[in-house]
């Protein structure tokens, strides 16, 4: 199902890629990771339990990074780097005892004109940010923010770490409620078209099980069961990509 809301990047220079990702609106994470499977791009999704605080919440924007190190100081710095549409993605080191971001910091967010959050660790003030709306997508929230300043590294405006994966503003983030995704802003556009045409023959998929044609009878299935008997090498990915299926790949 489509996301409720996007917000999608309109970075200053970026004319053709507004519109593509606006397509996203009609879109979903699940859409675009097997997009990226079928157009041979890296999967770079965000470990499982990432959530947007208001449910509903869908975003696609350019990456803007920015490594956090007890102090709120970095992301005014990066605000003032921010073009309309940009996605502040926050590297806390996934940590568990703090949270990263509130209130104050999502307000200045929305004054910059940044889309959305992404954090990689924890937010606090939930309450507040569900009234201020503008989607932060983290691991849970956690009452105390933090009690340390660390050295910060060169970096900290370049690049973010998000679990294995390292971004920067040459990458595009979506985000629902299934999850984040990063792609790199060169394979967007591909991504996103193959993306829209999985989801229109799924759609015809969704319509064709409510009239009565079961996904067994579309997929062939016992014909592949029996091709599967003769030759245990044929596989049903396999046997998709003969009938022209969409499941899967």
């Amino acid at each position: 199902m489509a996301p409720a809301r996007t917000r999608a990047a309109r970075a200053g220079c970026w004319t053709g890629e507004v519109a593509m990702l606006e397509a996203f609106a009609d879109l979903s994470t699940p859409l675009v990771a097997d997009a990226c499977l079928r157009c041979g791009v890296p999967l770079r999704s965000a470990h499982s339990g990432i959530r947007p605080v208001v449910a509903g919440q869908g975003i696609a924007g350019r990456v803007l990074p920015v490594r956090h190190y007890g102090s709120v100081d970095v992301f005014l710095e990066a605000f003032g780097r921010a073009q309309a549409g940009d996605v502040l993605v926050i590297d806390n080191g996934g940590r568990s005892d703090e949270a990263c971001v509130g209130d104050l910091a999502v307000l200045e967010a929305e004054a910059a004109g940044v889309a959305a959050l992404v954090v990689w660790g924890l937010h606090r003030d939930t309450p507040e940010l569900a009234a201020i709306g503008l989607p932060v997508f983290s691991y849970g929230s956690y009452p105390a923010g933090p009690a340390r300043l660390d050295e910060r590294e060169p970096e900290a405006l370049v690049t973010a770490r998000f679990g294995p994966h390292l971004v920067s503003a040459s990458d595009i983030v979506f985000a629902d409620d299934d999850g984040v995704l990063f792609v790199a802003a060169q394979r967007a556009e591909q991504v996103l078209v193959t993306a829209h045409q999985i989801w229109q023959s799924e759609r015809d998929q969704a319509r064709r099980i409510r009239e009565g044609q079961t996904l067994r009878q579309q997929t062939a299935f016992d014909d592949y069961l029996a091709r599967r008997a003769a030759d245990p090498s044929y596989t049903f990915r396999r046997h998709l990509r003969r009938i022209g299926g969409a499941i899967e790949e």
